[in-house]
């Protein structure tokens, strides 16, 4: 199930609309409370989230959804071009991904078919070791020593593709084609601004994401 919560009701119904023509369940909530009320009845695969909403404002939803027992679902920001501060609040809090109003419904779509693509179980059942990181894919749980930490959708997908990759340099743009998948329309902040976020979950582990000045990242015992 996909919930989109927008208070427009104009952009709400046609997103619902290009959801469902596209295959998705999909529900529209105008608010925080029609939201939670939703979840009652079905879990969420994927969810829709403005900011500027009456109420619970998207950033305070956010913060719930991140310590929820929904802590894993992706969340697709929606924002206008004018609140910039906005969206690097988000990503800093856990968003998987923001797109700016008004936006193309068909780069929309390219963004929750990605989404949800990336959400599926990994085909891989090898666990991943890095120095005391230990990434278990068929659970999507990452510990350091013995503890577990708590990843957002895309900070885990994040941290896995540097696994894959341990001791290789990987480029900002190599990196957004990989863990985003799809011709990426943002800034390379957002790349950095996951790391960042992951780097501060990691401060106890063995393995590094260090930085390659004007190039990108390699994770390092």
């Amino acid at each position: 199930m996909i919930y989109i919560v927008e208070d427009d009701e104009s952009i709400r119904e046609l997103v619902l609309y290009a959801l469902k023509n596209e295959g998705y369940s999909a529900k529209g909530c105008r608010d925080f409370e029609e939201f939670k009320s939703a979840l009652e009845e079905n879990d969420p695969n994927l969810v829709l989230l403005d900011i500027m909403l009456p109420g619970k404002d998207g950033i305070f939803i956010l913060k719930w959804i991140r310590g929820s027992k929904y802590s894993d679902v992706p969340v697709m920001m929606l924002t206008a071009k004018s609140t910039e501060i906005d969206k690097v609040k988000g990503l800093d809090l856990g968003a998987d991904d923001y797109v700016s109003k008004p936006f193309s419904v068909l780069e929309l779509m390219a963004r929750v078919r990605a989404l949800i693509r990336r959400n599926k179980p990994s085909d891989s059942t090898a666990e991943l070791k890095v120095g005391n990181v230990t990434i278990i894919p068929q659970k999507r749980r990452v510990l350091v020593g013995d503890d577990e930490i708590s990843l957002g959708f895309k900070e885990y997908e994040l941290l896995y593709y540097f696994a894959q990759n341990k001791g290789i340099v990987l480029s900002r743009d190599k990196i957004m084609d990989a863990v985003w998948g799809y011709d990426y329309l943002g800034e390379t902040r957002t790349v950095d601004v996951h790391v960042a976020f992951l780097r501060q979950k990691l401060m106890n582990a063995t393995a590094s994401i260090k930085t390659i000045r004007n190039v990108g990242y390699i994770l390092e015992e």
